[in-house]
């Protein structure tokens, strides 16, 4: 059938027959996550038909640990997820993984917000902050029970807290348990006794406060404020073949994170989080937290945190994947054992983190990009140098 382009009812037809065609073709994308307050990015640019207004079909899966997320990205089953910022180096470099498998990074989601939870057990020996006193309680309970601490994915971020917390208060890993539970379970398992300690994502600290059944030792954001957290991870065939559509997702999720980071949007946010087929934890423990505010537990008050909780842009700090934090977290997986030998980090980094891709969006959206490959410092460690990471393996406590 023929229409004459020429007649306003032509152009009507046609312009139906192009708008079809594009809506078949439109390729689902699936993004996993894992019930985490920080999963709140994709959620939003759900919710708020981000992903629509920037032309994608995407489907959210939630998912029961990062082994799935894992898996699955590797596999193609996700074209990508919401992600703990270390895994695609711990995977690569086989800690968490089969060594060589590439997963990779194209954003920051969030800085800040994980935390390390103590049994009551810890409740009369020490309290928020108290690095001082771990070593000595730890040995207190060591005397009539093994101690044993929970993360999430070895050579994760929840991992590196905890193990930096354990420098930092002098406590040699080795003496401890150290065993992994996909986040939505710690309480359940703390309940039960099966650990004295955790490092996780909210809300999972919180409802452990809330229940009584823990408290909230110390946040990440006290080891390194402003640390790197989740990210936006993808399978590495996607990121070659449909770049365009990973900009536009990119696009998507960073509005996302400017609107999260109205503080008066969050209440919103936290209504949809609580939802079963989100996070599914109690509204007001997930609001708390996500407005800076973190009753602790075992009676020792409310932390009010401020510019350093959960951040998901904060003024363009927040995205940029920095090709020297994957290779601080790859220099802590030498410095804690974790590796007999250095990988070639700058190598690594640079084939897993999309840095170019993102000056693209950047450069689009007109948002800053941080700079990289420069010095830092951790709150409880010495001085991070990425182009001499011997020195530094030299002076940090192991």
């Amino acid at each position: 059938m023929k229409h004459n382009i020429n007649n306003p009812l032509g152009v009507f037809f046609v312009l139906i027959l192009v708008i079809s065609s594009l809506t078949v073709s439109a390729k689902k994308i699936k993004l996993g996550f894992i019930p985490l307050t920080d999963c709140a990015p994709l959620v939003a640019a759900k919710e708020l038909g981000l992903f629509t207004k920037y032309g994608l079909d995407v489907e959210l899966s939630k998912e029961a640990s990062w082994a799935n997320i894992r898996d699955k990205i590797l596999n193609g089953e996700l074209d990508g997820a919401h992600c703990l910022f270390s895994m695609p180096f711990s995977v690569y470099t086989g800690i968490g993984g089969k060594a060589g498998s590439e997963m990779k990074i194209a954003m920051v989601l969030n800085n800040n917000g994980q935390a390390i939870t103590l049994s009551k057990d810890f409740c009369n020996l020490l309290g928020y902050k108290e690095i001082a006193k771990v070593g000595a309680a730890i040995k207190k309970i060591q005397a009539r029970k093994e101690v044993t601490f929970a993360m999430t994915f070895p050579g994760g971020t929840h991992d590196i807290w905890l193990r930096n917390w354990l420098a930092a208060a002098g406590v040699n890993q080795k003496s401890v348990g150290i065993i992994t539970i996909p986040p939505p379970q710690m309480v359940a398992n703390m309940k039960v006794d099966n650990m004295e300690g955790f490092s996780v994502g909210e809300p999972w600290n919180g409802v452990a406060a809330s229940q009584g059944i823990g408290f909230t030792h110390i946040a990440s954001q006290d080891i390194w404020k402003d640390h790197p957290e989740k990210a936006l991870v993808v399978n590495a065939a996607f990121a070659n073949t449909n770049k365009q559509e990973l900009k536009q997702m990119m696009k998507a999720i960073i509005e996302a994170c400017k609107w999260l980071d109205v503080l008066s949007n969050r209440k919103k946010a936290a209504t949809w989080l609580t939802k079963p087929y989100y996070v599914n934890a109690p509204l007001a423990v997930i609001e708390a937290r996500l407005m800076g505010s973190s009753d602790l537990g075992c009676d020792l008050g409310i932390q009010r945190y401020k510019g350093d909780f959960m951040t998901f842009y904060k003024g363009g700090l927040v995205n940029t994947p920095r090709k020297s934090h994957g290779m601080w977290f790859m220099a802590q997986y030498v410095r804690f054992g974790m590796l007999k030998a250095e990988p070639n980090y700058k190598a690594i980094a640079e084939k897993l983190v999309l840095d170019d891709l993102f000056a693209e969006v950047a450069k689009e959206m007109k948002i800053p990009i941080q700079p990289d490959m420069v010095p830092f410092k951790t709150t409880y460690d010495v001085n991070f140098d990425p182009s001499n990471i011997g020195a530094y393996l030299k002076t940090t406590k192991k």
